[in-house]
């Protein structure tokens, strides 16, 4: 096999990286100037100090989509960001919620407990 020109690859990911970068900083800092700097979930407010906590939440979850009124961003902490993209992933069925395909854990960790305590008295 091949081996590629690993330069090439390096400087791939960094303009990939560095036009992402460039991109979210575009929408964020327009989000920032429209919306107040609070989160549309918990109603955390957020302050110069601990801005870099509060996030663009993309509404139909596609970054490319950036209109410059924000309809398609809402703001939140990086908490509640997490959890609406963990909900999504668990209602397309990807998550590792119960009722995900996935094998379901059968390990019962305190199944003995009761006959280990036993033999300690």
């Amino acid at each position: 096999m091949k081996a590629g020109n690993p330069g090439k690859l390096d400087r791939i990911v960094s303009d990939a990286r560095r036009y992402a970068e460039t991109r979210e900083q575009g929408y964020r800092e327009q989000a920032l100037k429209i919306y107040p700097w609070i989160c549309g979930r918990c109603a955390r407010e957020f302050m110069r100090t601990n801005l870099r906590e509060l996030t663009v939440h993309h509404r139909d979850h596609n970054h490319s989509n950036n209109p410059s009124n924000g309809s398609n961003w809402e703001l939140l902490c990086l908490y509640c960001h997490d959890n609406e993209h963990q909900r999504q992933l668990e209602a397309a069925g990807n998550g590792s919620g119960a009722d995900s395909n996935g094998p379901a854990a059968t390990h019962s960790p305190f199944a003995n407990l009761k006959a280990m305590l036993g033999n300690k008295g």
